[in-house]
């Protein structure tokens, strides 16, 4: 407090003249104010700093001009960096100019790197350009500022310059450099740099070894990036992290497990990585146990650590889960936080709610593009399209412009409800208004938007007239509809292509399995079959699961293995024989076995997803709301089920697929029969 006091009274007399002698009488009139020398300004400057009063520390050294030191400037421009104060620091430069003391490389360098911190790379150009000299900090100031907003192409360039000025590199330029090739996935071009650490004798420098290891684990070297982190003497959690992470993302999740077991010292960030990996390769309840036990051992998580853990309940539709999670984060004070606030709108859209997904939405003053597009996503895949583009369109309105997210979105909205003028209207908007080029999953979205609505011809033009080589993904949503609507000689087309991008893609034989079995072409059926069998392609089995009192029950097309399963069948049985009077009748088409109706109708009440109703209707208590998640897209006789039970048990069934949302109410679905 003594110290908070005698800046305050500096500052208060810093200004006025004292006599030497108190015992002189006062001269009559005003006292004249004399100059400060260059410490008395240097100390007032640093006080105002200290107690955070920037803008006048500014106008001090303004106001002195000449008078200000090299020092009072240092300190402004440290405090600007601190606070992120572009427009005082761009005060001050201007002063600078203005008095004749243009920065020097200390000076300049300070500059660079409030511009660069605040993304005024423009700026830092200009500066950076004009500066009389430069050393090997403003060089790496200047790179790295390219380096950490994504421009990587310009931070390589400006490495190269720097070399031609004879500059020499040393440990701390590296990081940026390869964190460049990292941005650009410019292998060959980091293993040169590789090289280079090693000739320069950086190589066992811990900083550069953890961004070669970044580096090559974001090109997807996982073979590189291990044999760094072998050679490495001296590794710290960092090191560890990265490593975890690129298995993670590539998939490897026993590896990154085992290394993160092996850890000899965990924090929140390597604790993230992990559950981040299992999150997003859908296994949301391992996530959520590491979670808890990251809790039980005393790390606090922070922000990304709960975006990761809602990202688990998501993929999962854990909602229970969720909700739980939910209440941590308001806990933890991080409820307004705009990444967990987007978060929890695509959690609880993805667990079914998307009412609640949206008081979450409206909730939030802060919005942000990615805060619009996962609430515009969210009411497409629940099948509310008109929703979905009000609210695009509210976001136009409000100055917020749209990425290629935001039109991938509203592509796939207006594709699950049939909306194509709509959807044409926007996939020429995207290109012509806002300058974005479209990209292999624009084009697949309008493949699937004509090709569901049956315009089978002109989603072939479509394909070949594209400026991009079609990809699977496009000839997939050719294929897909083509099994809707039935059209043999276009999907053999499709999926001769598919064959060609894509062997090993399970769903394309299976796809064009189905439309010869509903065809009747039993023989060129099995011949797919056999095919996929010799070819060693894995088709993924389907399988759906409910959560019943924070637990979560799963089936298999046939399942004989859950503990209630004679109860389920015994509610199946009894199912049919009411549906049946109701006037269902099973639909066969689609079954893949050569076999008599009675046996066809016997293998579909004994999908999964069928199953799973069941053992709800047995769990929950009768009215409430069954939700059910099914990982392949729910066959048309499932489809058709779930609305006539719907109707004979008076609930709401929710199914999630592997495409969208279906909410069946009083023997109705949302999609309108139209998915």
């Amino acid at each position: 407090m003594r110290t908070l006091m005698n800046k305050v009274s500096y500052l208060k007399y810093s200004d006025c003249h004292f006599t030497a002698s108190a015992s002189k009488p006062k001269p009559s009139g005003k006292p004249k104010k004399e100059p400060l020398n260059h410490a008395g300004i240097d100390r007032k400057v640093q006080a105002l700093c200290e107690l955070g009063h920037l803008k006048e520390a500014v106008d001090n050294a303004i106001r002195h001009k000449g008078n200000s030191s090299y020092s009072a400037y240092a300190y402004i421009l440290d405090e600007c960096i601190k606070l992120k104060a572009i427009s005082e620091g761009k005060r001050l430069y201007r002063h600078m100019i203005e008095i004749g003391f243009p920065p020097d490389a200390f000076l300049g360098t300070k500059l660079l790197i409030l511009y660069t911190k605040c993304r005024c790379l423009d700026d830092a150009c200009q500066l950076f350009d004009k500066m009389p000299e430069r050393n090997v900090a403003s060089w790496s100031t200047m790179i790295a500022g390219y380096a950490q907003n994504s421009d990587g192409a310009n931070a390589l360039a400006l490495f190269q310059k720097m070399q031609q000025a004879g500059i020499q590199p040393n440990q701390f330029l590296f990081p940026s450099v390869l964190r460049a090739c990292a941005g650009l996935t410019a292998m060959e071009q980091g293993k040169q740099f590789h090289g280079y650490v090693i000739k320069s004798g950086f190589r066992y420098d811990m900083v550069v070894g953890n961004s070669i290891i970044d580096m090559y684990v974001k090109c997807r070297s996982l073979g590189c990036a291990r044999d760094m982190f072998d050679e490495m003497s001296e590794r710290n959690v960092v090191s560890w992290t990265s490593m975890i992470e690129g298995n993670a993302k590539c998939g490897n999740l026993d590896a990154a497990r085992q290394l993160f077991d092996k850890m000899p010292e965990k924090n929140v960030v390597s604790w993230t990585a992990i559950m981040t990996g299992y999150a997003q390769l859908g296994y949301g309840e391992e996530a959520l146990r590491l979670f808890y036990q990251m809790k039980q051992l005393g790390v606090e998580p922070d922000q990304l650590t709960f975006a990761s853990v809602l990202q688990a309940c998501a993929c999962s539709a854990l909602l229970s889960e969720g909700k739980q999670v939910h209440g941590h984060v308001i806990r933890s004070g991080f409820e307004w936080h705009i990444v967990l606030a987007t978060a929890l709108v695509d959690m609880y859209a993805k667990c079914g709610r998307i009412e609640d997904s949206h008081r979450i939405f409206d909730s939030t003053s802060a919005r942000d593009v990615v805060a619009w597009n996962a609430m515009i996503a969210g009411y497409g895949k629940h099948g509310y399209a008109r929703k979905a583009l009000q609210l695009f369109e509210q976001m136009r309105q409000s100055g917020l412009r749209p990425t290629r997210i935001s039109f991938t979105n509203v592509l796939s909205a207006c594709s699950h409800a049939g909306l194509v003028d709509e959807g044409c209207y926007y996939f020429n908007s995207m290109t012509q208004d806002y300058n974005i080029i479209a990209e292999s999953e624009q084009y697949a979205c309008m493949v699937d938007l004509l090709g569901r609505a049956g315009r089978l011809d002109e989603a072939l033009a479509f394909i070949q007239k594209m400026p991009i080589e079609p990809t699977a993904d496009v000839w997939g949503a050719l294929l897909a509809s083509c099994r809707i609507h039935g059209n043999m000689w276009l999907g053999k087309l499709a999926a001769e292509w598919l064959f060609k991008l894509r062997p090993d893609r399970a769903g394309t034989y299976v796809a064009l399995s189905n439309i010869y079995s509903a065809a009747g072409r039993w023989d060129e059926a099995a011949k797919l079959r056999r095919l996929l069998n010799d070819r060693g392609v894995k088709k993924e089995p389907g399988y759906s699961w409910v959560q019943v009192k924070n637990k979560v029950h799963t089936f298999s097309v046939g399942d004989t293995a859950h503990p209630q399963i004679e109860h389920i069948y015994a509610m199946l049985d009894k199912l049919a024989g009411q549906m049946k009077t109701a006037g269902h009748v099973p639909n066969t088409n689609f079954a893949l076995h050569d076999v008599d109706d009675e046996q066809k109708e016997h293998m579909l009440y004994h999908h999964s997803e069928k199953l799973a109703i069941a053992f709800a209707l047995l769990s929950t208590p009768p009215g409430t709301s069954i939700q059910i998640v099914k990982n392949l897209r729910i066959c048309v006789d499932c489809h058709t089920a779930a609305k006539f039970i719907s109707k004979i048990v008076g609930r709401e069934i929710v199914i999630r697929d592997a495409n969208r949302f279906h909410h069946f109410k009083d023997g109705l679905c949302s999609c309108g029969d139209y998915w």
